[in-house]
């Protein structure tokens, strides 16, 4: 309780300081708009629960969007930047979606609190809200992210793909600071969400993979036929596609992976134990705990980045 208390405090003067000067040399914590901008958090949360009861689906574009804007430059909304040859253009998020809700909650917030709260913090705190609104855990998300002012399409080549191995995968987190368990229980982010069939279709026919369930594979065949539309979507977690539990674990086990990448985290041995663990009850918590580790990737603070007015367009 004292430890809370502390951190309130510590908060209350950081965000005094922010409403004052605009800006200062400072990290990022909880409650950080505490002063400055009291209804953040509730304006963000109400955005993402009014969209995501009219379409679910949207949780998980909005935990994918978090996730790939974070692995290239940090986590500074660089991904939201709309313009010819930036991150949104690029290849690997073309399918991306959300932008919308990021948008609305932006403009209200612009509307309440002018200039205050960033592009990042709230695509953050919308990926925590969707986590929630699935059925995950909740977590307190540090705040005080600045809005980048690069975009360049070319650095989303360096995103984990879906044909990855757990070497290549490995070695992509341990350079954004997360190690092989970060890289497991993130993973399991594909509990919720699709895969459009493009994506795995080699793995059922000409170069059929034997780690797939043999009895699995006429299911994705007759969703994924051999020269059929390549954009057609498939739920990542077989069953239960809009719910935030570990059962996407359990496909693993039993061979029912989507994705190449998310099939060999059954397999590598540096993985495996991780996977086990998560068919228990750990994967919630871990969840939200590598959520804030992966929220703290290279974010601009203090002085350094903006707050956009438009999350779409650099000031």
């Amino acid at each position: 309780m004292e430890g809370s208390k502390r951190l309130f405090l510590v908060c209350l003067l950081l965000a005094l300081a922010t409403a004052a000067k605009g800006h200062g040399d400072h990290g990022m914590c909880v409650e950080f708009y505490s002063t400055s901008c009291p209804q953040a958090e509730s304006i963000v949360r109400s955005i993402v629960y009014s969209h995501l009861r009219k379409n679910i689906s949207l949780a998980a574009g909005i935990l994918r969007m978090h996730f790939h804007d974070c692995f290239v430059r940090g986590c500074d909304a660089s991904v939201l930047i709309d313009g010819p040859n930036t991150e949104r253009r690029a290849r690997p998020n073309l399918n991306l979606k959300g932008y919308e809700v990021i948008d609305e909650a932006k403009a209200q917030l612009e509307a309440a609190c002018p200039g205050v709260v960033s592009c990042a913090d709230i695509l953050t705190l919308a990926a925590r809200d969707s986590v929630v609104w699935s059925g995950g855990s909740s977590w307190e998300v540090p705040t005080g992210r600045r809005d980048g002012r690069v975009s360049v399409g070319s650095e989303a080549s360096t995103l984990p793909g879906p044909n990855d191995t757990v070497a290549v995968q490995t070695d992509k987190f341990k350079a954004k600071g997360l190690n092989v368990q970060d890289l497991v229980v993130l993973a399991g982010g594909h509990t919720i969400g699709t895969s459009a069939c493009q994506f795995f279709r080699d793995r059922l026919y000409s170069a059929r993979d034997p780690s797939i369930d043999s009895a699995f594979v006429p299911t994705l065949q007759a969703l994924c036929s051999q020269d059929g539309d390549g954009t057609k979507r498939v739920a990542l977690d077989t069953g239960s596609e809009n719910k935030f539990d570990n059962s996407y674990f359990y496909n693993l086990r039993k061979g029912h992976g989507i994705l190449r990448s998310d099939q060999v985290l059954w397999t590598d041995p540096s993985t495996k134990p991780y996977v086990q663990r998560y068919l228990g009850l750990a994967f919630k918590y871990e969840f939200a705990k590598s959520m804030v580790k992966m929220g703290n990737i290279e974010v601009l603070t203090g002085a350094n980045g903006e707050i956009r007015k438009k999350c779409s367009v650099i000031n």
